[in-house]
């Protein structure tokens, strides 16, 4: 991220809406027929303040949520968007809004507002502190907070706080009639109905502002006229700030000072002229983009540059929040062009606008691996075990892996779903790294458990946290039928995986099938990316050449600077072996640390199934053989 400006931690604090979104991911049918909804963080305050900190700007958001499970998804997303949640109190009493939205056509997008008494509208002037306004160099406000006297007053108070700290200030209207009171609840897409009394109330308030940002028709209601223009005016009138009037395809037009006599008079950005897909947040969207420009000092055609091209990547693509772009992706637009005006169908973009928004951070991954279902059910037959009790091992294998990490970050565990149904559920929210076998073990050609179904559909019941691991037999050598077919199993799975919003790991094992050179590895991965397929994580043998480490990160580099890395598995190696794979291996940045199974729980597992062991022994042994094996690793990485 950018500084902010000189004695300021925050550059903009946002106020106002915070709600659920639930997106139905049905297009261009009625919102009556929805059957099933995506869910994002949504309100324009919360939108802003999230598409700032793709920017590079840090941001902070002042709402309320409640205290229930959309409350804390709301302020958990925008932990993981990077903007400070300080200012987001949780009300005892009140549920958190929500926003039930639909994707008609290109000019029609039904959306339903469920806020009656809802924990943002309670917001009030004791929520607002000094301290925290006195961090920000910019607090943004948005229209709707300024229809009730509790909310108004709140805003009021950051506004006087702002200024008397030297803060700018900048309004984004967004104007909603429904959420004035001034139309029903099944009118929530409605824009514009005229008001006096909603003209008065904004125009009290317009002095208070350095940036006011509105369409048309919100400074219509801001104005007091549907002459754009006579409203420009009005608004100029009582207020000195930098007026920007957005333009839907035509972009926006800013006006500094007199208003002109025609909106082309005014400053201007180039447009990205793009397939309208859905406009709900392409506003919010703007706003972000416009902020960064103009907290960071840019001139006006370079702020709206941001915006309308921010604007655009929200019209073109599904949800609010999630269409905004990263500041790597802005720049990688700005120098590739519009390729293909339906941005969300460019393949490269929308590869960079994954990778650049991915959520966490892994710079150290130590993976106890043990979605083992072929081995363990060997060690349980030779033990006379049944199989139930392979998802009672799971659960110790999971006990074992909490003790070592104990809540510190970098840990993670590798767990299938048909034998450790118990364990992998109850990983959830423990804060490991959890990856997820998809392939049938020791299919070649490759083969997808059951439960995926042909068309991998079953990843829709997956958890947004659970990475999709496939662990692929293959060599450079593989004749070509049998490649096609391997590689249009991964291909399937990939896409599967995107469409799910789920991370990606590809496990390749060519020693299994031919002979292994320097490049053996390293040619499997150009082929992966020739063939579309962008992992997030790669998991390779334990090669001790440093020439094959070496090849094999350049051929992630080359195609993927955004993968977050590669991990070692073990083969059932010894801790010698794996110690001087590690050694090997930890000298490439790349490389994050492992993903070790058999290692750590092959005894245990043979021991528990037989009745040789019991619980605890086999937790505190498997317990001990992880903690060894990060230990190595952390050695071999401080080593270089």
């Amino acid at each position: 991220m950018t500084a902010p400006a000189a004695g300021k931690t925050l550059d903009v604090i946002t106020i106002g809406r915070s709600s659920v979104d639930l997106y139905g991911t049905q297009v261009g049918g009625r919102l009556e027929d929805m059957s099933s909804f995506a869910k994002y963080i949504g309100g324009s305050p919360t939108n802003i303040a999230a598409g700032a900190a793709r920017l590079g700007l840090k941001s902070a958001v002042i709402t309320r949520v409640g205290d229930e499970h959309m409350g804390r998804f709301i302020r958990e997303q925008l932990q993981r968007e990077g903007v400070d949640v300080r200012g987001v109190k949780t009300d005892p009493e009140r549920l958190t809004a929500l926003v039930i939205l639909g994707i008609r056509d290109q000019n029609q997008f039904p959306l339903i507002f469920y806020r009656e008494n809802c924990a943002d509208m309670a917001l009030s002037e004791e929520d607002i502190e000094e301290a925290f306004i006195a961090e920000a160099a910019c607090v943004t406000a948005t229209g709707t907070h300024l229809s009730h006297p509790r909310t108004e007053a709140a805003v009021l108070k950051a506004l006087a706080l702002a200024r008397a700290n030297g803060a700018r200030t900048a309004l984004d209207i967004d104007y909603r009639p429904n959420l004035w009171g001034l139309s029903g609840h099944g009118d929530g897409e409605n824009r514009f109905i005229e008001s006096a009394k909603v003209t008065a109330k904004l125009q009290a308030t317009l002095h208070l502002f350095d940036l006011i940002v509105g369409t048309e028709e919100e400074f219509h209601i801001a104005g007091g006229s549907t002459d754009t223009i006579a409203a420009l005016r009005a608004v100029r009138a009582v207020s000195g700030a930098t007026l920007v009037c957005k333009r839907g395809p035509m972009g926006a037009a800013a006006f500094a000072g007199a208003i002109p006599d025609t909106l082309d008079e005014g400053q201007s950005g180039p447009g990205f002229p793009i397939e309208v897909f859905n406009v709900l947040g392409a506003g919010d969207g703007f706003m972000a983009g416009l902020l960064r420009g103009w907290l960071k000092g840019e001139d006006w055609p370079t702020a709206l540059k941001y915006a309308n091209a921010c604007g655009a990547f929200a019209v073109s693509r599904h949800g609010c929040t999630p269409a905004y772009p990263s500041w790597e992706e802005l720049q990688y637009f700005f120098r590739t062009g519009i390729r293909n005006k339906a941005l969300r169908k460019d393949a490269a973009l929308e590869q960079v606008h994954w990778a650049t928004n991915r959520s966490g951070d892994w710079p150290s991954m130590r993976v106890f691996a043990f979605d083992h279902r072929m081995q363990l059910e060997a060690i349980a037959r030779e033990a006379g075990a049944p199989e139930a009790k392979i998802g009672e091992f799971k659960r110790l294998c999971l006990e074992a892996a909490l003790k070592v990490a104990a809540g510190k970050p970098g840990h993670g565990i590798l767990c299938d779903e048909r034998l450790g149904r118990d364990a992998l559920y109850r990983a959830a929210g423990a804060g490991l790294w959890i990856g997820r076998p998809a392939e049938w073990p020791g299919s070649r050609p490759l083969e997808l458990e059951p439960s995926l179904g042909p068309d991998c559909g079953g990843l829709v019941e997956w958890p947004a946290e659970h990475v999709v691991k496939v662990l692929c037999f293959c060599h450079p050598q593989d004749d070509e039928a049998l490649r096609d077919a391997q590689e249009a199993t991964v291909q399937r799975l990939f896409a599967a995986a995107r469409r799910n919003r789920l991370e990606f790991l590809l496990e390749v094992i060519p020693s299994k099938i031919g002979p292994v050179g320097d490049n053996t590895v390293a040619a499997l991965i150009r082929r992966f990316y020739e063939i579309g397929v962008f992992p997030d994580w790669w998991k390779f043998e334990p090669m001790t050449s440093h020439a094959a480490w070496t090849n094999a990160c350049a051929a992630i580099a080359d195609n993927d600077p955004y993968c977050r890395g590669i991990v070692v598995l073990g083969l059932e190696s010894g801790q010698d072996a794996l110690a001087e794979s590690f050694a090997v291996a930890s000298r490439h940045a790349m490389v994050k640390g492992f993903a070790v199974g058999r290692t750590i729980f092959a005894d245990a597992a043979r021991g528990f199934l037989s009745g040789a062991m019991s619980s605890q022994a086999a937790i505190d042994d498997m317990a001990q053989r992880y903690a060894a094996l990060c230990d190595i690793w952390d050695r071999a990485r401080s080593a270089t």
